[in-house]
């Protein structure tokens, strides 16, 4: 499992600039990041190098933040990489409830939240796939 970082902010200018720089100013690195958004707010969802610090700085800057434990799990780069990981899901009857990506070291890593996530990671790694490690992120 690795841990995600939510943080709701206003959907105005400049604020993903300031949430930025505080984590810049604190150095804390990105490894992955998506942003959603609706007419008022957005959510910013990422993996960091020290979750721990990053929740502690942001609540101490007044910003709402939340953890929750996501799967990395290691998909071929080619078409139907992402298809793969469905099908073994679906078929366990897990869903997956949002997932973006990123890249380490040349290879497509998906960041997925999912409905249950011991039965994901079981299911994944049953179905030959390499989950990645928080640590493994950063190697």
């Amino acid at each position: 499992m690795v841990k995600q970082i939510s943080v709701f902010l206003q959907n105005r200018p400049g604020t993903l600039a300031n949430l930025t720089k505080i984590l810049l100013d604190h150095k804390i690195n990105m490894r992955a990041l998506t942003v959603a958004d609706t007419a008022d707010y957005g959510i910013i969802r990422m993996i960091v190098d020290n979750p721990e610090k990053t929740i502690k700085v942001l609540k101490n800057q007044d910003y709402l933040v939340s953890e929750t434990d996501v799967i990395a799990v290691e998909a071929i780069d080619k078409p139907g990489g992402l298809y793969q990981i469905a099908t073994v899901l679906g078929e366990k009857n897990v869903n997956i409830e949002y997932l973006y990506t990123t890249l380490k070291q040349g290879k497509a890593i998906m960041i997925i939240r999912v409905s249950d996530i011991e039965a994901a990671m079981e299911a994944l790694s049953n179905g030959g796939f390499k989950l990645v490690s928080e640590k493994e992120l950063y190697e």
